[in-house]
């Protein structure tokens, strides 16, 4: 692989893939956890967000022309809001600016309060063929704490309308809530295995700076969070009971079975190229063997103005090589299959330090087989601090 004039390898993106990521900002109502980009909007024009959408894809897809896109996401937000006909013309504009892969893999978010049948095969009938359901919490108790708008007859409803119409269907659910303990927590799990068809994404509930639990956690009003040794054996819980039901643990907080992995994220977490569209969304994008982060506007109605005036909405930045090594570090020791040293080496310029990596390996955090390194499970629990450990 030949450096460019920076030293950086040239179209190593490949290794990862490419992909498609598509951000709607808007949602019923805002969930006190959350600190993505997500807005409440009494009414949408829709046709307008068609325009700049179709006008994006077509800008990025020219810069990016030939390539065969392999992955595209609607995530936000709640994309179950946009109407299938604007689902339908952007993926029809997607088609027309990148080869698609045979086996593209096309996800939406949904939440279950959006979720109606004739609006989801209008979905699949533009082309979606995997849906994420944002379902939570099997308990209604805490469904309400967590701020979700709906019960968990209508998330178990909104999951099976979904297995009943895409090929692949997952579904989230947070765990470590307020009072939770690690009995209850079992057995929504086990709930959840008997439901689920393939995929599941399960999160420990962190506390976010700029989010209205962030705010009450300051205050000291948010009581009843789970400690660290519960948090931890919760997250042990969550390997032991996925593996026995034939769910391999391929990222920290995500669970498949053989074939059933997330392709989209997959791209995220092995540093391959995406293209990121929409208020708030971000990007990695490699253009003349210089690899790029981008990052829209957030505020939607500043970024659709700037689209609609033919305007840059987003800004982009060169990544130097130790900041390409550090993501792919950061995020490639999320997966189970960890991640190449020598992809490592050619994408920082540089080596991981050895008496530190060998310090990890004797106390059992990192695996090293050959030329990869995974982090154990042991390892996953202090993933940041293994990361840290490594960077030097």
């Amino acid at each position: 692989m030949k450096p460019d004039t920076d030293g950086s390898p040239i179209e190593d993106w490949r290794e990862g893939g490419f992909g498609l990521y598509i951000h709607w900002p808007f949602c019923q109502s805002k969930c006190p956890y959350c600190d993505f980009n997500s807005h409440v909007s009494a009414k949408v024009d829709q046709d307008r967000w068609r325009a700049a959408y179709l006008k994006e894809i077509e800008r990025v897809g020219a810069e990016t022309s030939g390539r065969v896109l392999q992955t595209v996401f609607f995530g936000g937000g709640t994309p179950s809001l946009m109407a299938p006909e604007l689902i339908d013309a952007i993926l029809t504009m997607v088609r027309d600016a990148w080869p698609i892969a045979n086996d593209v893999e096309i996800t939406m978010e949904a939440n279950p309060g959006s979720v109606e049948v004739g609006r989801f095969r209008g979905y699949r009938d533009a082309g979606v063929n995997r849906v994420s359901v944002g379902v939570q919490a099997l308990n209604d108790a805490d469904l309400k704490a967590l701020g979700r708008l709906h019960s968990v007859e209508e998330a178990k409803a909104a999951v099976e309308i979904a297995q009943n119409t895409f090929d692949r269907v997952s579904f989230d659910l947070i765990y470590a809530r307020q009072r939770q303990s690690l009995p209850e927590w079992r057995r929504e799990l086990a709930e959840a295995l008997a439901l689920a068809s393939g995929h599941l994404s399960l999160y420990q509930l962190t506390i976010e700076d700029g989010t209205a639990f962030g705010d009450r956690f300051r205050r000291g009003l948010l009581r009843g969070l789970p400690d660290e040794d519960l948090g931890a054996d919760m997250y042990l819980a969550t390997q032991e009971m996925t593996e026995a039901a034939g769910y391999s643990s391929y990222e920290v907080s995500n669970y498949a079975k053989i074939g059933q992995e997330s392709r989209h994220n997959c791209i995220y977490w092995s540093a391959g190229d995406y293209v990121g569209i929409g208020p708030g969304a971000h990007g990695r994008i490699t253009l003349g063997g210089i690899r790029k982060s981008s990052e829209a506007i957030s505020n939607p109605i500043a970024w659709l103005a700037k689209v609609e005036a033919g305007e840059a909405a987003e800004q982009r930045q060169h990544l130097s090589q130790e900041e390409q090594g550090t993501e792919y570090l950061m995020m490639g020791l999320r997966r189970d299959l960890g991640i190449d040293l020598d992809r490592y080496e050619r994408i920082a310029g540089g080596t991981i330090p050895q008496a530190a990596l060998a310090d990890l390996v004797d106390i059992g955090l990192i695996d090293a087989r050959g030329r990869r390194l995974a982090a154990t499970a042991s390892g996953r629990l202090v993933l940041n601090s293994v990361i840290a450990k490594l960077m030097g």
